[in-house]
C-alpha cells in the first residue's frame, strides 16, 4: 500500500515516487534471492544493515528488487548528501567517462584532479594557502594524515580519543577506539598511538574547557608535546554516537596545539560537505585545523577522500611520498566537481538546517513522554538519539537494536552507532522531503512505543 502519493523531489534526484511502500514483508522473495547468492558468494565479515537487494535510489527513498520504497535515513553511511543519482554527478561521470576512465595521475596528471585540489583548498576552513593531496577512501585519507603530520614534524605519537571511528586498516583500527566490530581479532596494530578522554557531556557533565584540561593534561604527562606529531578528532564523532563536544573543548586542544608544534587534524569524513548545516563542522565550533581528511559525501557517491591543509606541511612530503595508482581517479573527480558545486550553490547548507529543526523537535516531543530518549544530540542532517535505562542511565542497546530492526521491517533504514550501541543515528540524504522525514519519525515513534 502507497503510504503517500507526493512524487517531489525538492533537491534533484531521478523521479521515483517519493513514498514509503510496502509490497512486500522485508525482506522480499527476490531480495531474499541475493542474500542466499551473498552468504555463498560473500566474506562473512561483511555484513549488511538493510536484507534488501537495492535497485534504484533518488530523493529520500531505495527502492528494492520486490517493489518495496524505503525511507532512507541513512544516506549510505552519509555518502549520498546531494540524493542518489543526482542529476548534476550523473552527467558529469558520463562525460568524463566517455572521455577516459584512467590515466593515473601520477603517470599523467589531467585537470579535474586539479580542480578537486582547488575547490577543496577554497572551502575547507581558514584563509591560508593549502594545498591537497587526493586519495580512494576515509581510511586512506587518514593514514596520509599521519603520515604527512610526522614527516612534518619529524615526531612519531599521535593521539585521538575515546569513542573515536577513524577506518578500518591497520593504522587506523589503532586510532579508532571500539573493539568489536572494528578490531578484534586483527592486531597487532600500528605502534605510537595514544588514547585521550573527549568531551561527552550527556555522561561527564563536563565543561569544555575542563574536559579540555583533563584530555591535556593526560596527554602531557603520558605521551609528551616533543614526541606527539598529531592529534586528530572528529569534530562530531559519528560511528562513536554522534557526540558533539562542549563548546571551548575544541578551540582548547587547537590551541595547544599551536603552542607545541603538534599537527591538529579535523576528521571531517563523516561531518563534511553540509552535513552539519555548515560545509565542515569545524566552522560550528570557530576552529581552524591544520590538515582536514574528507570522503564520504565528497563525490555524491563515488570513491574518492582527500587530506587538504597548510601548504608548508602538505609540502612536507617528497615527491613520490603520496599517492596511489587510483587516488583522484578522473571519473571520481568529475562527479565532486559537480558535487561541490551542488553543495555551493543548491541551497543545502540551509537544507541541512531545515532537517535539523524537524528532527529535533519530533525527537524532542517523543523525549518529553519517554525518558528512554536520554539524549538528543547533533547539527544538520546529522542527529542522534541515545537510548537509556531511565532509572539509571547506563545504554540501552537492546532497546536501540529492536527500534532499528523494527522500523527496517516497516520500510525505513535506520542505523544504529555509539560504542555502547545505544544511539540512533539519523542521517537522511539533504534531498529527502519533508512528508518523508515526517512519515520516518512516526514509524520510529511507533517503534518506541510498542517496546
Amino acid at each position: 500500500m502507497s503510504m503517500t502519493s507526493s512524487l517531489t523531489t525538492p533537491l534533484g534526484g531521478p523521479s521515483l515516487p517519493q513514498e514509503r511502500r510496502m509490497v512486500t514483508s522485508i525482506p522480499g522473495p527476490r531480495s531474499q534471492e541475493l542474500l542466499a547468492r551473498k552468504a555463498a558468494a560473500v566474506a562473512a565479515g561483511v555484513g549488511h544493515t538493510a536484507p534488501i537487494e537495492a535497485v534504484a535510489a533518488g530523493g529520500g527513498v531505495i527502492v528494492d528488487a520486490d517493489g518495496n520504497s524505503l525511507i532512507d535515513l541513512g544516506s549510505g553511511i552519509a555518502v549520498t548528501s546531494l540524493g542518489n543519482a543526482h542529476p548534476k554527478v550523473v552527467e558529469a561521470i558520463a562525460q568524463q567517462a566517455a572521455q577516459f576512465t584512467h590515466t593515473c595521475f601520477m603517470i599523467s596528471p589531467y585537470e579535474s584532479y586539479v580542480g578537486v585540489a582547488e575547490a577543496l583548498n577554497r572551502v575547507t576552513p581558514g584563509d591560508h594557502a593549502k594545498k591537497s593531496a587526493l586519495f580512494n577512501s576515509g581510511a586512506e585519507a587518514v593514514e596520509n594524515a599521519v603520515k604527512i603530520a610526522r614527516k612534518f614534524t619529524g615526531k612519531p605519537a599521535v593521539v585521538a580519543f575515546d569513542h573515536g571511528y577513524h577506518g578500518r586498516t591497520n593504522l587506523t583500527m589503532a586510532l579508532t577506539a571500539k573493539a568489536m566490530p572494528y578490531k578484534s581479532g586483527f592486531g597487532p596494530f600500528a605502534g605510537e598511538i595514544y588514547r585521550a578522554p573527549l568531551s561527552y557531556p550527556f555522561r561527564d557533565g563536563l565543561s569544555g574547557a575542563d574536559a579540555a584540561k583533563k584530555a591535556i593534561s593526560l596527554i602531557e604527562k603520558q605521551v609528551g608535546a616533543d614526541n606527539l606529531a598529531a592529534v586528530i578528532i572528529e569534530p562530531i564523532q559519528g560511528e562513536g554516537g554522534f557526540i558533539v563536544p562542549a563548546d571551548g573543548f575544541l578551540p582548547a586542544l587547537v590551541d595547544w596545539c599551536r603552542a607545541n608544534n603538534v599537527v591538529f587534524i579535523a576528521d571531517e569524513i563523516q561531518t563534511g560537505f553540509a552535513r552539519t548545516g555548515a560545509m565542515f563542522a569545524s566552522e560550528l565550533f570557530g576552529i581552524v585545523p591544520d590538515l582536514i581528511t574528507t570522503a564520504k559525501g565528497i563525490a555524491g557517491g563515488m570513491p574518492l577522500a582527500a587530506v587538504t591543509g597548510r601548504a608548508e606541511i602538505m609540502d612536507a612530503s617528497h615527491a613520490g611520498g603520496l599517492g596511489g595508482t587510483y587516488g583522484g581517479n578522473p571519473v571520481a573527480c568529475a562527479a565532486a566537481l559537480a558535487a561541490i558545486d551542488a553543495f555551493e550553490n543548491d541551497g543545502l547548507i540551509e537544507r541541512a538546517g531545515e532537517i535539523e529543526t524537524i528532527l529535533k523537535d519530533r525527537l524532542g516531543a517523543l523525549q518529553q513522554s519517554d525518558p528512554r530518549i536520554g539524549d538528543i544530540r547533533g547539527h544538520g542532517a546529522m542527529i542522534a538519539a541515545e537510548f537509556v535505562d531511565p532509572e539509571t542511565g547506563e545504554p540501552d542497546a537492546a532497546l536501540t537494536g529492536a527500534v532499528a530492526k523494527a522500523c527496517i521491517a516497516e520500510g525505513v533504514i535506520v542505523l544504529t552507532c555509539g560504542t555502547y550501541g545505544n544511539v540512533i543515528r539519523f542521517l537522511p540524504p539533504l534531498s529527502i522531503p519533508d512528508h518523508l522525514l515526517h512519515e520516518g519519525l512516526d514509524v520510529i515513534a511507533a517503534a518506541l512505543a510498542a517496546r
